[in-house]
């Protein structure tokens, strides 16, 4: 009897990706199982058989390619016309299929797992005024390098690592649980595959150093408190060829003695003399850019705020620039002679003479307080 095509056994397409081939067995091998189907009065054994054989072709690029090109002739001698269905065949396959799910699949054909070095992050303070017009910084972080001694390989110069004995230097072991089949780290190499005889005198077999690395660091202009700067490739080194980790640069921003930020906005406070704040005046009123001169008007009281437009920052997701925000703070004299204190009760007298038409908001607030006292003594 001919064999079927291997496609239409797994129903994809010719031009099928080898994720959509996966997922296509994936579905098959759960439907068709022999543990599933006990009585197989269905022929699922053999579906399952043929399934598996059709997916073990066209899983492996060259194998698909030879099939593709010569047919079923092309891959004979395959797994399919010599393994058959086993416990051994199936654990592989199955491991090979599901072992993503948990988190146990293994890499590179069946080699030693690599592991992806970890990220890591530093804390960088700046400056108010570093982090609006941005600059290059320069960061020393502790980390874990590749040894250049052993070259990352753990074994002392002139030796080399030996295969593990408990995996086979496969890096992971399999366990079967019933219908599953799981594939976890070896604990006795660590997924290495490998173990270490004659370690290392600098790592100690271990493949990597703790080192401090000098980094320089480019902080954009309009950097706020809170942004991260990510640096590809500087974390800790990889295991077994792995890649590094990558760094990330978390932005601090130094109180500042004058300005508050707010995005691209900043806020200060300005202190202005009585005498400035009732006849009116000008005050000098500092900017990240310099002085700029704020008109106060007459009368004005403590707690007005002022708006300079354009007078802010830009921050790194928006090139307008804020506006700066000044709140006048009247301030009382301290530390007066007695020529001072004499003139200013003369002066005081003479406005409370006047009444309201001096201090609008004292007798406001008089007649307010009058007002609330007479309703609660009713």
């Amino acid at each position: 009897m001919a064999k079927r095509d291997y496609y239409e056994i797994l129903g994809v397409s010719k031009s099928a990706s080898a994720e959509e081939i996966k997922k296509a067995y994936r579905r098959l091998a759960m439907k068709h199982h022999p543990d599933r189907n006990k009585d197989d009065s269905t022929g699922s054994e053999e579906r399952f058989k043929e399934a598996k054989e059709a997916y073990e072709v066209l899983k492996d690029s060259d194998k698909r390619a030879a099939y593709d090109q010569f047919g079923h002739d092309g891959v004979r001698g395959g797994p399919g016309g010599a393994g058959g269905f086993g416990a051994e065949g199936f654990g592989d396959i199955f491991g090979d299929v599901f072992g993503d799910i948990f988190g146990g699949g293994r890499r590179g054909g069946g080699g030693p797992q690599v592991f992806r070095g970890a990220d890591l992050g530093y804390e960088l303070r700046l400056d108010l005024e570093t982090a609006v017009s941005g600059d290059s910084v320069t960061i020393d972080v502790p980390t874990q390098v590749s040894c250049d001694t052993c070259s990352g390989s753990g074994a002392r110069k002139g030796s080399e690592p030996v295969k593990c004995t408990t995996c086979g230097g496969v890096g992971q072991v399999r366990m079967q649980q019933g219908f599953f089949s799981i594939q976890q780290t070896c604990p006795a190499c660590k997924g290495a595959g490998t173990m270490i005889s004659d370690p290392c005198e600098d790592c100690h077999g271990r493949g990597r150093v703790r080192k401090t690395r000098t980094l320089s660091v480019k902080v954009p202009a309009g950097v706020d408190d809170g942004d991260r700067i990510r640096l590809s490739g500087e974390g800790e080194a990889g295991r077994n060829g792995g890649p590094s980790g990558d760094l990330y640069v978390e932005i601090r921003v130094n109180p500042h003695k004058i300005f508050e930020r707010e995005g691209a906005n900043l806020a200060c406070e300005v202190p202005v003399s009585i005498a400035t704040a009732t006849l009116g005046g000008e005050v000098e009123l500092p900017t990240l850019d310099g002085n700029v001169s704020l008109k106060v008007p007459p009368g004005t009281q403590s707690g007005k705020v002022f708006r300079l437009r354009g007078k802010g920052v830009t921050t790194v997701r928006d090139a307008r620039q804020g506006d700066l925000f000044a709140t006048v703070a009247v301030e009382t004299p301290v530390n007066l002679t007695s020529e001072q204190k004499e003139l200013l009760e003369k002066f005081d007298r003479s406005v409370r003479e006047g009444g309201e038409q001096h201090s609008p908001r004292a007798g406001g607030w008089l007649d307010t307080v009058k007002r609330f006292f007479e309703r609660i003594s009713q």
